[in-house]
């Protein structure tokens, strides 16, 4: 392996630890505490949670923002398969130019998305004044990652460039917004469980005579 190699693998087990430590702190604090009778079923509404409730048409900042909405969903898909051809190349396994021809041209929309987002948090100030240099940060070094990859894949001499950026990016994500990929799941368990044990979720479903039903 070369020095770039080594540094970002000593970068890896970082994260990696990192994130470890979160994971199980998450586990220690176990599932919520809530002393009030339950008005509904628990289960139901953590499925709900994760599935009908993520629909943008049920999120009012998201059917509201819906170019946004979708270019964040592609954004993320570009982020999961960067993470994919980081192992590939990472294990210096041979793809076919078809390929990678396709993985470097959703790497280009999903870096076009990932601009046009942050170029929105700049010039739109309800966003300005929420955001902060963590916001902008962990933009750039996402962004940046799918661009080098692409890059990467079509010329070899920038492998020393990406795997620097690769380990920047893996030593800044447990300190940053980031970690949300950790958080998330749990997030969205406690959401469920919430609603759930007041029975607002799932919704009830409208009756043609204006009357309720679960």
């Amino acid at each position: 392996m070369y020095w770039y190699h080594w540094i970002t693998l000593g970068s890896l087990g970082i994260c990696f630890a990192n994130s470890l430590v979160h994971f199980l702190r998450l586990i220690r604090l176990g599932k919520p505490m809530d002393y009030s009778s339950p008005a509904g079923k628990i289960i139901p509404s953590i499925q709900y949670s994760f599935t009908g409730a993520m629909n943008p048409v049920k999120k009012e900042s998201a059917f509201l923002h819906l170019p946004t909405y979708f270019a964040g969903i592609i954004y993320h898909l570009g982020t999961f398969l960067s993470i994919l051809m980081f192992f590939l190349i990472w294990s210096d396994l041979p793809l076919q130019d078809i390929l990678i021809y396709s993985i470097v041209s959703f790497l280009l929309i999903s870096f076009s998305c990932g601009i046009g987002i942050l170029i929105k948090r700049l010039l739109k100030k309800g966003l300005r004044d929420l955001s902060n240099p963590d916001d902008y940060l962990s933009n750039l070094l996402v962004t940046g990652f799918q661009l080098m990859t692409g890059i990467v894949l079509l010329w070899n001499q920038a492998y020393p460039a990406y795997f620097i950026l690769s380990s920047l990016l893996l030593l800044y994500f447990p300190l940053s917004k980031l970690k949300h990929a950790i958080y998330f799941f749990a997030a969205r368990y406690h959401l469920g469980f919430f609603f759930g044990w007041r029975g607002i979720w799932p919704p009830k479903k409208l009756e043609r005579n204006g009357g309720w039903e679960n």
